[in-house]
């Protein structure tokens, strides 16, 4: 199993408990990004980074995704294609996205994308806090305990 991040848009804290994760298991953690950022010398942790451009990161997530495989992101069409693919996802702030959810998931999103674009004010989620954190690091060692 790796554990593939959605680097441009996953929070620090989230980054922070992941690179904890791949010493403390082992596991490999991929932060994929359009963007440079800190990644500590760890022989578990490793930067992949792709050209600019939109979904680019997403792409190749996707694309290198493996069944089993862990999938750390906020975007829930991409986290659909994942599930697709057989992988798994947790979102930043502690929600696991299966078979089972994403397609609720995927039919709100689309309804705010279109109020959104509809010039309705639909709101941001808010600011990442200490409970998501707390949340992500919960479920992330749920998982871990039963699928590592």
């Amino acid at each position: 199993m790796k554990i593939w991040v959605d680097g441009d848009a996953c929070p620090k804290p989230v980054k922070e408990i992941l690179f904890r994760v791949a010493d403390r298991i082992p596991v490999e953690v991929v932060l994929v990004a359009n963007s440079g950022m800190f990644v500590p010398q760890s022989r578990w942790v490793r930067l992949v980074r792709v050209a600019p451009g939109f979904d680019v990161a997403d792409n190749h997530i996707v694309k290198e995704v493996r069944p089993g495989d862990l999938v750390i992101t906020a975007d829930i069409p991409m986290a659909a294609e994942v599930i697709g693919n057989g992988g798994i996802c947790l979102s930043p702030r502690g929600e696991m996205l299966t078979e089972a959810n994403i397609q609720g998931r995927l039919t709100m999103r689309n309804f705010l994308e279109e109020l959104r674009s509809s010039d309705v004010r639909t709101g941001g989620p808010p600011p990442f806090n200490q409970r998501d954190r707390q949340n992500f690091a919960n479920e992330l060692d749920r998982y871990l305990r039963e699928n590592g």
